[in-house]
């Protein structure tokens, strides 16, 4: 798995123009963690909940959900954040979430050996 994390300065609005750091991620899946997500059925799992910068009070939370699939095929994933602080505080999370992810797809990739305990 190599991944891939930059930051941007954008500014957005058409009147009141607001600047946002913006996290870039893109995860490039080697052939066999694919295999392994694919045929675990992971492609739903989710790995981090977030909510970004510009995120209205009444949307809801799901919307904004880090799933697998998201970032299958080496898709760009973009994240808005308020502050350059919380943007790098954001991308620490992402990194780990991103380890677990790789332990657990290690974990995924065959069945236990068996074990024989004799007390």
């Amino acid at each position: 798995m190599r991944i891939s994390v930059t930051h941007h300065t954008i500014r957005k609005g058409f009147v009141l123009k607001t600047t946002y750091y913006e996290v870039h991620l893109r995860v490039a899946f080697t052939h066999e963690e694919k295999q392994i997500i694919r045929q675990r059925n992971l492609l739903k799992t989710k790995l981090m909940d977030r909510r970004p910068a510009n995120a209205k009070n009444d949307a809801r939370d799901e919307k904004f959900e880090l799933r697998v699939e998201h970032l299958m095929d080496e898709r760009h994933d973009r994240f808005l954040c308020a502050t350059p602080s919380q943007s790098k505080i954001y991308e620490e999370q992402l990194l780990d979430a991103l380890r677990q992810m790789k332990l657990w797809l290690d974990d995924n990739a065959d069945t236990a050996d068996p074990t024989v305990i004799e007390f």
